[in-house]
């Protein structure tokens, strides 16, 4: 009878071993894996002081749209008015530069895609 007490014991005291180790394990897995999560929220912005430049193209009618590079490649092409049926882009050459602005200030600050809103276009005053 006392061998199966000291079977018993051994066996309580290696399961509480096992026990411990996992964890303790399990915890700096978490604590990794936090660690991790911190790391991406930590990221910089790859737009911020990246060179970006607008060029105003023709479109449809006699209007304008605009062209916003990223390292001189094509990052976005708006022939015409964003948000708005038709192939027209803006009537004048400085309301399509007031939006690609628009649109740069948005992709500097890393909101991506940078979309414009009728609203948006309201409150520049670029539309009719």
């Amino acid at each position: 009878m006392r061998n199966n007490k000291s079977t018993t014991h051994i066996f309580l005291a290696v399961l509480l071993i096992i026990f411990i180790v996992v964890c303790h394990t399990g915890t700096s897995l978490f604590a990794d894996e936090a660690a991790g999560k911190k790391e991406v929220k930590e990221q910089t912005n790859p737009y911020a002081n990246a060179e970006i430049t607008i060029k105003i193209i023709p479109s449809a009618n006699n209007t304008f749209g605009y062209d916003i590079l990223l390292y001189k490649r094509p990052l976005v092409h708006q022939p015409n008015i964003p948000g708005l049926p038709g192939n027209d882009g803006f009537t004048t050459r400085e309301r399509a530069q007031t939006v690609a602005e628009f649109v740069v200030k948005k992709i500097r600050n890393n909101e991506m895609p940078p979309t414009v809103t009728i609203e948006d276009l309201n409150t520049m005053g670029v539309l009719k």
